[in-house]
């Protein structure tokens, strides 16, 4: 299969002329507004700030509300009672004190630097066997679906974790080695009683917010459209939508955010991170969250709820509506040979590079031709990948075809390129070597490239 894939790439780039023998290599060709990846969102940025512009076409009232929200992901919530009674409740058991503790300058988190650091971006869902009534799995026990490893004052937090890191080596066919980290996480210093001896762990890395509400604008027919949960075509892709509980309508409904899609919509999305990771509840979310044999009474809140639904709107229209980086070096010959690469070895059977948003109630985020390199569906990635824990219709090696556009910017913006959803991966090459499952086939095939090929795909994603 390789053999064919790469004579049909270099039939198209390369011919020789018979007379003099020389090698003619004609140009090729970027696509009309190419470099449009949010469509008429796109700001061209390459600086340290590149992922947090409001969209270009943003205008009205939802440009000035997209600064308020700002504020509000960006400070500190604090414990209640406070003066600042519309940012404080804190807690009183949390990962973080703001979302940009996570999604530093809008972007990527990581895994912990080093045993005890804590806002590095990483948290771990916690899960047991079986199905709640929504479909959304058992969460532990003791300390529900995710280990806070910070607290307010004079409450001992829930625990923390340590990442262990093992190496294991693979190797080109070309002879050349690569050696990858593969991760394990062990609980420590549980403050309130054993941890499920069951319990599944899934870490979870904060991704970049740039571009999300238009994906959510994505007509939910062009998705299942790209499923082919049966694998009708016989490609070895099999691509499914997840269908999740929306907590608004109560309804069951396709899956969108989240590296397992688990989340309907960025609303519900944002307000379970507030609830989550930061212990501030919603009109969606308006329990606290302690673990078992604390009583969320003994502690002050910030109201009820915490964040009002005016606050949570703007926060979830911010969330909405960051621009997209638009790509770089899109004529360079190249970056389109990689392109061309990236394309024969089938990379775009799952990171599916153009499509198309509908209508939202957000009118900069309609009607926009954009270039995600995603189908926002499920995959089989391999045991390689998979945390063993069901989330709604995604099984335990499942995941979200996670979005490109950005790719490229995260070292700049967040001073380190760690991808897939626990960080393992150091750069896009590993996290390329990882890819299982429905993807072996093309990963396989990037490895039988030459070093030479293997260099331009990886020089064209860091373009996107």
């Amino acid at each position: 299969m390789m053999k064919q894939l790469k004579s049909v790439f270099f039939i198209l780039i390369i011919y020789s002329c018979q007379k003099d023998d020389t090698v003619y290599v004609p140009v090729l060709m970027a696509e009309e507004n190419e470099a449009l990846s949010g469509g008429a969102t796109t700001v061209f940025d390459v600086s340290e700030n590149a992922f947090g512009f409001q969209a270009s076409n943003l205008e009205g009232d939802d440009a000035l509300f997209f600064f308020t929200g700002n504020s509000l992901f960006n400070q500190n919530w604090v414990t209640a009672p406070a003066s600042t009674t519309a940012r404080d409740g804190l807690g009183p058991y949390f990962n973080a004190k703001s979302c940009s503790s996570c999604h530093f300058k809008d972007g990527r988190g990581r895994a912990p630097d080093y045993d005890g650091e804590i806002n590095h971006g990483l948290l771990l869902r916690l899960s047991v066997a079986g199905t709640q009534s929504t479909g959304a799995n058992n969460t532990e026990p003791t300390y529900g679906g995710q280990l806070q490893d910070q607290s307010i004052l004079d409450t001992d937090t829930e625990g923390r974790f340590k990442v262990n890191y093992e190496t294991t080596t693979v190797a080109y066919a070309d002879g050349t080695t690569r050696n990858l980290r593969v991760p394990s996480y062990e609980l420590v210093d549980l403050s309130y009683g054993p941890i499920d001896s069951a319990v599944e762990i899934s870490p979870r890395v904060a991704n970049q917010m740039i571009g999300l509400g238009l994906l959510e604008a994505i007509p939910e027919s062009t998705l299942l459209s790209l499923a082919d949960v049966d694998d009708v075509d016989g490609n070895g892709i099999s691509g499914k939508p997840n269908y999740v509980w929306d907590i608004e309508s109560q309804s069951t409904k396709i899956g969108r955010f989240g590296w397992k899609a688990n989340q309907p919509n960025l609303r519900q999305q944002v307000a379970g991170a507030f609830s989550g990771d930061m212990g501030i509840t919603s009109s969606l979310f308006p329990d606290e969250n302690c673990p078992t044999g604390v009583n969320c009474d003994d502690f002050a809140n910030g109201g009820s709820p915490e964040i009002i639904d005016e606050n949570l709107d703007k926060v979830a229209l911010y969330s909405s509506t960051l621009a997209v980086p638009g790509r770089r070096d899109v004529d360079d010959q190249n970056i389109l040979q990689g392109k061309a690469l990236f394309n024969a070895i089938e990379c775009v059977a799952c990171h599916v590079p153009k499509l198309e948003t509908g209508s939202h109630p957000i009118p900069a985020l309609a009607n926009q031709t954009i270039r995600p390199y995603t189908d926002l569906l499920l995959h089989d990635m391999g045991a390689g990948l998979a945390d063993n824990s069901n989330d709604f219709n995604a099984t335990g090696t499942e995941w979200r075809t996670p979005p490109l556009w950005g790719i490229g910017l995260i070292e700049t913006v967040n001073g380190h390129s760690n991808l897939l959803h626990d960080g393992r991966a150091r750069n896009i090459e590993e996290a390329i070597l990882w890819h299982g499952g429905e993807a072996l086939n093309s990963k396989n095939a990037f490895m039988n490239l030459n070093s030479n090929d293997r260099e331009k795909i990886l020089n064209f994603i860091k373009s996107l």
